[in-house]
């Protein structure tokens, strides 16, 4: 017979390492050894701390505490991605006739929602069974985008199980793909690069990209290349071999294509991610059609943690959870499109563990 959950605690608090009077709050969950904190500035799930298989805590994410680092260098470290996760070609969208021109961020696209994104807002916050609810209000013509929006996002903690839950609105047709942006480092925050963690991946395609990581469109196999996760085995362990597409991106910066998964079903497993060193184990769980894997190849020591690490290549590795890149450019992907009298609704959950 399985334990009941402990309660889960909930604390509010202020957040403002900046001196600037932005106003920002940190809120604490915790269940048990597990703490997970998240703070009003980008939405972002800030810290996430469980215990290795003989029981001793350690924080994973990487992450900082000085605000203007987290609105420069760290600016996508765990925050709530918006309007559009991943990257849009051209910088511009069409729905039903009509051409919207966007933000751009660089190299002709735009990069995670455009350069003043939902990560640089500030959220408002809610207590709620469990956890917190934070929202946000996108007005008309936010970086191109038409429609105004409303998103709310969950975090609730259970047990072992951190639940990140959307909601949105939109006033016109618009299109929409949100994430979360966390780095892991199961052996903390830190402590080493993420080449020796053992990752799965329930997928059996992957969407190649071109020098902008742009998707070409068609799927391709993960069997016989090094996208090939559907058994476990290090990260680093073919990361290095020459493929043509992991010379484009230094490493892993693709979205993998999930196995399909019931229409308004309960979230799936897509990922699981473990640490044979500390024993910890994190499964990613959702009702996205696609993860994005990024081992944070370009990461140069420009941030520094709370541990005094300065972070550098494969210091963590993101588990975006998505629809795919591109999609309004790609009628064959699954669509983004958001309309008004639609609810957008998505749940990932990250539930930890221990192996061994």
């Amino acid at each position: 017979m399985t334990a009941p959950a402990e309660p889960t605690e909930v604390h509010r608090a202020p957040y403002d390492h900046s001196g600037a009077g932005m106003g920002l709050e940190r809120w604490t969950l915790r269940a048990g050894p597990v703490e997970a904190t998240v703070i009003t500035l980008g939405a972002a799930l800030h810290t996430l701390t469980a215990p290795d298989r003989s029981g001793t805590p350690a924080q994973l994410l990487l992450t900082s505490e000085d605000v203007g680092t987290l609105l420069g260098p760290a600016k996508h470290y765990g925050v709530t991605v918006g309007r559009y996760a991943n990257r849009i070609a051209d910088s511009r969208i069409t729905l039903d006739g009509e051409d919207h021109p966007l933000l751009p961020t660089g190299r002709g696209v735009t990069l995670h929602g455009g350069p003043d994104s939902f990560s640089h807002r500030v959220w408002d916050a809610e207590e709620i069974p469990g956890g917190v609810r934070m929202h946000l209000h996108s007005p008309d013509g936010d970086q191109g985008f038409p429609g105004a929006l409303d998103v709310w996002v969950d975090f609730t903690l259970t047990g072992r199980d951190l639940a990140i839950s959307y909601r949105a609105v939109t006033s016109k047709p618009t299109v929409l793909n949100l994430t979360n942006h966390a780095y892991f480092n199961l052996a903390g925050e830190g402590r080493g690069d993420v080449l020796g963690h053992l990752l799965t991946v329930d997928a059996d395609a992957y969407t190649p990209v071109d020098e902008r990581q742009i998707p070409y469109g068609p799927y391709e196999p993960v069997a016989g290349t090094p996208f090939d996760f559907t058994a476990a085995r290090p990260i680093g362990e073919q990361i290095h071999d020459g493929h043509p597409q992991l010379k484009l991106s230094r490493g892993y910066d693709h979205n993998w294509v999930l196995r399909e998964r019931p229409a308004d079903g309960p979230p799936v497993r897509a990922a699981l991610l473990a640490d044979p060193g500390s024993g910890r184990t994190l499964e990613v769980l959702t009702t996205e059609p696609g993860i994005q894997v990024y081992t944070a190849n370009g990461f140069d020591g420009a941030v520094t943690g709370p541990s005094g690490t300065a972070y550098g290549p494969y210091a963590g590795v993101a588990l975006e959870t998505q629809h795919h890149p591109d999609s309004p450019h790609q009628p064959s992907y699954p669509s983004t499109e958001l309309r008004p009298g639609q609810e957008f609704r998505s749940t990932t959950v990250l539930r930890l563990g221990t192996a061994g």
